[in-house]
Formats: structure tokens, sequence, C-alpha cells
């Protein structure tokens, strides 16, 4: 047991589950699109769509989708900061089955990039995505994770793990999910150590592969 589960995480805000969690769901999205969203619907699940206003739950995911964490003061007056910068987004709720009560569902838009997130606050300000571009998917963005978006072809596995291998970073978990057989597919690999950008270029380069991100904690995706 880490100092971090006895006293919870520093923040902004009356709860770990519906405020740092909420907003570490929106700084995540934000990652996974690569950037600060110019358009954002939100949908609300479980308990964040029935006590989510009392405890700034909509406020803090876009907080999170600003950059901003969960120790940010400005997280009650995200909502204006989102649109001084030309951010518009919509609340809603929705009913997600199988689902953590404290749970999220966004679709993010940038320029050309969409991307839809599925993720739930356990507590303790931690979060856990379990959708990604209506693919199942397990990954807390607390260690090194490399996201790989391809075309399922035979090979690309051993293609993927073999330039992370060749720059000698251990991989503790590896996840593949595909939406049929010779369709889009997506790998989750989680590290032992930082990811470099490099890793993303040769995995890019990778015949079929479509977007490769790069969850370092404490960095911009990039």
């Amino acid at each position: 047991m880490s100092i971090f589960d006895i006293l919870g995480p520093v923040m902004v805000g009356p709860s770990s589950s519906h405020t740092a969690g909420a907003v570490r769901i929106g700084q995540i999205t934000r990652r996974l699109l690569g950037g600060e969203p110019e358009r954002a619907e939100i949908l609300l699940a479980g308990s964040f769509a029935l006590t989510g206003e009392g405890h700034g739950t909509p406020r803090a995911i876009v907080a999170g989708l600003m950059g901003m964490g969960p120790d940010d003061e400005r997280i009650p007056g995200s909502f204006d900061i989102a649109r001084e910068h030309g951010m518009d987004f919509t609340f809603g709720t929705t009913v997600l089955r199988d689902a953590h009560p404290n749970s999220a569902l966004i679709t993010a838009v940038r320029g050309e990039e969409t991307v839809r997130v599925g993720a739930s606050s356990p507590g303790g300000g931690r979060i856990r995505v379990f959708e990604l571009d209506g693919l199942p998917v397990s990954f807390s963005g607390e260690s090194p994770t490399l996201i790989v978006r391809s075309d399922d072809k035979p090979g690309y596995v051993s293609r993927v793990t073999g330039v992370i291998a060749a720059q000698g970073i251990n991989m503790s978990k590896l996840r593949v999910e595909r939406e049929a057989r010779g369709g889009r597919a997506i790998m989750v690999i989680e590290c032992d150590q930082r990811i470099p950008y490099k890793v993303k270029v040769a995995i890019t380069a990778i015949e079929g592969v479509r977007k490769v991100t790069r969850l370092n904690p404490g960095e911009e995706s990039k």
C-alpha cells in the first residue's frame, strides 16, 4: 500500500472518483486524441450521471480535456476557459452495461482526428479506459503505454513488439482486440520504461498501421 492509497490525490474538488478521476478521464482523452479537442460530446453514466453535477464532474472532465490536472485551481471555471479556447462541448447521459458506476463515454474531435473513449473512475483518482474507438481495451495510463491502431494483418504483432524489444524496453502487458478478421485492430502494450518517440516513428512506418499513440506518464502525447 502506498501513501497515495491512504491519503488520496492532491486535487481541487470534493471527491477523488467524481472529480480527480474525472479530470484524468478528460486528460487521457486529450492525449489519445493528440491535443486539445475542438468539439467534445460527453456522456455520463451511472453515478456520474446521477450525482456528478454536485461533485463537479462535468467541469472536471472539461478541465482534463483542456490539459489541467486534478490540483488545478482553474477547474471550477473550466467551462468558460474552454469556450475562450473555442472548444464546443455538450453533455448527455447514457447507460453502459458491465461498466463501473463512475463512467463516461467521450467523443472528441480535433481537425480530421476523432477519438471515442470509454473510461471509469473506480476511486482514489485512478481511472481505467475500457473502450477505445468502439473496441474493448483495458489500461490506466499509469505506466508507459503504447496504443497501436492498425489493420488486422498476419505478423503485425511480432513486427510491433520487435521494434519495442530492439530498444531494450520490457513489455509488462499486451492485449490485442479486433472488430473482425481482417478489420480494424487495436494493440495496447504497457511497458516498464519510458517509450521514446523513435519507437512511435518506427511502428508508424509498418504497413497497415493507422495510428500510434504513446502515453508516457507526465508527458503530453506526440
